[in-house]
């Protein structure tokens, strides 16, 4: 709302497939799903629609390969299968949604695009699924050999490696997207409870470990302090104590969150008696909120996951030692692991990993050893004599 009525345009998606976008916004009547619809001059809403784009994605695939193979089977026939069927592969849905935003994102059209996401672990599922599916693929069939079997005999093969190349280019492109730091920003919205706040900093781990650009950290139905003319007229009435006791406890983790989120910006917003339905009592929630555009705001780089920082730490040759340097704010030490896998070093922390792939250099060294030490991991590494060049 603060968007639109500045003069900005702006586009609310939403990636829950519950749709509540339209009872939030106060439309007194259902979106229809995957459509654009205008809410009021500058603003739009869309609640996308992920199974549609899979099951036409499925279909437009199903009428290339009958075409392109008409009569030539290979053991069961594709078109056989119903778009329902593949609905729970993994990741199929999220990918498609997110390239579907990036779509639109690129189309120009609004200034700025808002994305609702599901609850914690299923946002943070669908964040990282452009960047799994994409270094997947490439491990589980790599390019070369994609394009080995693409210039074949067999046209319905050919069909296949086009649509596996468009899946990874459509990853690169909302990881590109989703990773940019100047054009993306995450924003974390929890309740004042020590559920909620542990939940935070295992998301705000994850979004350093992975690169998410998370800048804002929005504390929401916040109970509001008391005045003195108010408590005066209330009296000692239970009703007080037990609100008292309610914001006490809240203000306690407040002071949690205020420490976990160092280096992120925090918006705090408190409790009202109606709930924040329709768009005049949004842009009221947003005006107390002191909500900003979060393009605009500068946080600690600390807390927003720069790339790994690599550098030689001492020697020469084979004696030298190089390091690769993380920054995890709010990583629990306890739960750190780490692994190689080829060219690559696997890091797990509260419950996510994420494979980093090595600089060149690195992939010519072995590990030997690493600290974890004021928010910042660093990996040891020592040049391997048998690759390494004499």
């Amino acid at each position: 709302m603060k968007h639109a009525r500045s003069g900005s345009r702006a586009l609310v998606v939403s990636l829950d497939q519950a749709h509540s976008l339209a009872d939030v916004l106060g439309s007194v009547t259902r979106y229809s799903a995957g459509d654009v619809v205008s809410v009021e001059p500058g603003l739009d809403a869309l609640e996308l629609d992920t199974l549609a784009l899979v099951e036409a994605r499925y279909r437009a695939l199903g009428a290339l390969l009958a075409v392109s193979g008409a009569g030539h089977e290979h053991g069961v026939r594709f078109g056989a299968v119903e778009p329902e069927e593949i609905v729970g592969a993994p990741g199929v849905q999220e990918l498609l949604g997110l390239q579907r935003i990036a779509e639109l994102v690129e189309q120009g059209t609004w200034d700025t695009v808002f994305v609702d996401l599901p609850a914690t672990a299923d946002a943070l599922r669908t964040l990282r699924m452009p960047d799994l599916v994409g270094s997947y693929l490439e491990r589980l069939w790599p390019q070369h050999d994609r394009i080995v079997a693409g210039t074949g005999s067999d046209p319905r093969l050919t069909v296949v490696v086009a649509l596996v190349e468009r899946v990874v280019a459509d990853a690169d492109i909302v990881r590109g997207l989703l990773f940019d730091h100047s054009r993306t920003s995450v924003t974390i919205v929890l309740t004042p409870d020590s559920v909620a706040l542990a939940e935070t900093r295992r998301t705000l781990s994850a979004a350093a470990l992975t690169g998410l650009p998370v800048d804002t950290v929005m504390v929401n139905r916040v109970l509001p302090n008391l005045n003195s003319a108010s408590t005066t007229l209330i009296g000692t009435h239970a009703a007080v104590f037990w609100f008292e006791g309610g914001r006490s406890a809240q203000q306690h983790v407040l002071t949690e969150i205020e420490s976990v989120a160092r280096g992120y910006e925090l918006v705090v917003i408190e409790l009202t008696p109606g709930e924040p339905v329709g768009l005049a009592s949004l842009g009221s929630l947003a005006f107390r909120g002191g909500a900003a555009d979060a393009l605009d705001r500068s946080v600690d780089d600390a807390a927003s996951g720069a790339e790994p920082v690599v550098a030689r730490a001492s020697g020469s040759g084979l004696e030298s030692i190089y390091t690769m340097t993380m920054v995890l704010p709010v990583v629990d030490p306890t739960t750190l692991n780490l692994g190689r896998v080829e060219d690559d070093v696997i890091i797990g922390a509260d419950g996510t990993r994420h494979r980093v792939r090595l600089a060149s250099v690195l992939r010519r060294c072995t590990v030997i050893g690493a600290e974890y030490e004021s928010g910042m991991l660093t990996i040891r590494f020592r040049p391997d004599p048998s690759l390494w060049p004499a």
